[in-house]
């Protein structure tokens, strides 16, 4: 199994792949004038504002879903697997992918809002909707939703759960099969209720984990404060080849930098799609320009947390690609989160090690509430024109989310890694190639939204002023209930 899997990932994170995260992540920065530098203050402005509804979540609500599910396994284990076999360089090419990404992210993001839905009451968006109303193609929307479905119900889950349960292990001596047992039994209290419920956990556990998590990752670097002008040193010269010992690893550290980067943010993926179409907002663009925002605070900010705190502390090894040993810091360790729990474990001995495997659990578990609700938006996509509405399709998708996790928790760490690398890869593959395709709306959203602003107003979007067609939602149901209009006029910070 694992060999076919690392074969598939082979052609599917090829370097093609790589090269086009970065090229559609530029393009849309050039075509944008740059929107995340000369927006930057109106990111953060719009990301506090909002109301949720009965129908759909405020901005906060979406960012936190969306941060809950990007920010994962990947700021901790990706981060370190980056270091570990692209060398410290591999973090400049994480902070230049998070720079070029927050254009796709705002690309995707947006389309998402413009092509909603609203089914059964509440709001529906994501890339299956912008493939099928705006590229009209709808055997394509339904592969993306297929996929979708698959990745997060089968493959992509088993990197969280394995982490959790590999962690935990080594922290508290707990057997993974218990951890599993533990995380089907929570995950399916949440899972089966509504979205509301989903957005409302992610909302209380996802700021409260992430301020934490930064708080003891910027007790570390205190600590080990003279250390980091040479490591900021150490992460520059390693990206260019300019430092003596990662000198040959130049193209390993853009690959790894990349992937990792990639699957710490997801920009580009089309999973954070989801629940941006469920945001209640009055023009597509604040919440395009919300979600932009959420790959600065996943890659900036946790990110290069994590990567500062293992390399100041040193705890950490690099391997060239033919398998030997450039740095051995830390004897023959598996590279993931014990570089972090090593890395707190220096400092704080004895809170290391427990405190690693909570953020980890915490981080992971939000991951896998927002990884059912991309799978149920998914399905609710493929049966969007049933008369007859039949439930038992999405509570066979929550059950085999459910076995999924309770088989993974005892799986091996590189199966699970590599059965997630290939349900992100393919997404992303069928996703890139849409949103190019859907270039011009999204451009011409942006460019509304900015003409409004310019004339002092609350911007409100009415695709019939910019010529997008299929926005059904916006020129339909949106209208109908003007109430929905006010509350965003009126609202206020959370």
């Amino acid at each position: 199994m694992q060999s076919v899997v690392n074969w598939l990932n082979g052609i599917v994170w090829s370097s093609a792949l790589v090269y086009l995260i970065l090229g559609v992540g530029l393009f849309y920065s050039i075509t944008t004038r740059f929107f995340q530098i000369r927006h930057l203050k109106e990111m953060v402005k719009l990301t506090f504002k909002g109301d949720s509804s009965e129908a759909g979540v405020s901005s906060f609500q979406a960012l936190s879903m969306s941060v809950g599910s990007r920010v994962g396994i990947g700021n901790i284990a990706g981060v370190a697997t980056a270091i570990a076999y692209g060398g410290p360089g591999a973090i400049f090419w994480m902070w230049v992918m998070a720079f070029f990404s927050a254009g796709t992210s705002f690309v995707e993001t947006t389309l998402a809002q413009v092509y909603k839905s609203k089914q059964d009451g509440q709001y529906r968006g994501g890339s299956p909707y912008y493939i099928g109303k705006g590229l009209k193609l709808e055997w394509y929307a339904v592969l993306f939703a297929v996929v979708t479905m698959v990745s997060m119900a089968v493959l992509v889950p088993s990197i969280q759960v394995n982490t959790i349960a590999l962690s935990m292990e080594s922290a508290f001596g707990i057997n993974p099969l218990v951890t599993g047992f533990i995380l089907v039994i929570m995950l399916g209290a949440v899972i089966f209720g509504s979205v509301k419920r989903i957005a409302n956990t992610a909302q209380i556990v996802v700021p409260f984990m992430a301020i934490g998590y930064i708080l003891v990752c910027a007790f570390v670097l205190i600590t080990n404060l003279s250390q980091l002008p040479g490591v900021i040193v150490l992460i520059f010269s390693s990206a260019f080849s300019a430092d003596a010992t990662f000198g040959g690893l130049i193209g390993s550290a853009i690959s790894w930098g990349v992937q990792r980067g990639a699957f710490s943010n997801a920009a580009g993926f089309g999973s954070e799609t989801f629940e941006s179409g469920a945001a209640e907002v009055s023009h597509p663009a604040k919440q395009g320009l919300v979600q932009a925002f959420s790959v600065y605070v996943d890659t900036l900010i946790l990110c290069s947390a994590t990567a500062f705190m293992i390399l100041v502390t040193g705890m950490y090894n690099v391997e060239s690609p033919s398998g030997s040993s450039i740095v051995n810091n830390v004897g023959e360790v598996e590279p993931g989160s014990i570089y972090s729990q090593m890395a707190v474990e220096s400092v704080l001995p004895g809170f290391g090690a427990p405190f690693v495997a909570l953020a980890i659990f915490f981080f992971a578990f939000t991951s896998l509430i927002t990884y059912s609700y991309k799978a149920e938006t998914s399905l609710a996509f493929i049966n969007r024109n049933r008369k007859v509405k039949v439930t038992w399709p999405l509570n066979v998708l929550k059950v085999a989310l459910l076995v999924v996790v309770l088989y993974s928790s005892t799986n091996s760490a590189g199966l699970a890694w590599s059965f997630g690398d290939l349900g992100f890869g393919i997404m992303t593959w069928l996703n890139l190639i849409a949103i190019l395709f859907l270039t011009k709306p999204a451009l011409k959203v942006l460019k509304d939204y900015e003409t409004q602003k310019k004339a002092g107003k609350d911007p409100v979007f009415k695709p019939s002023n910019v010529g997008i067609k299929g926005a059904d939602f916006w020129e339909e149901e949106y209208k109908e209930t003007p109430s929905h209009l006010s509350k965003e006029r009126k609202s206020v910070p959370m």
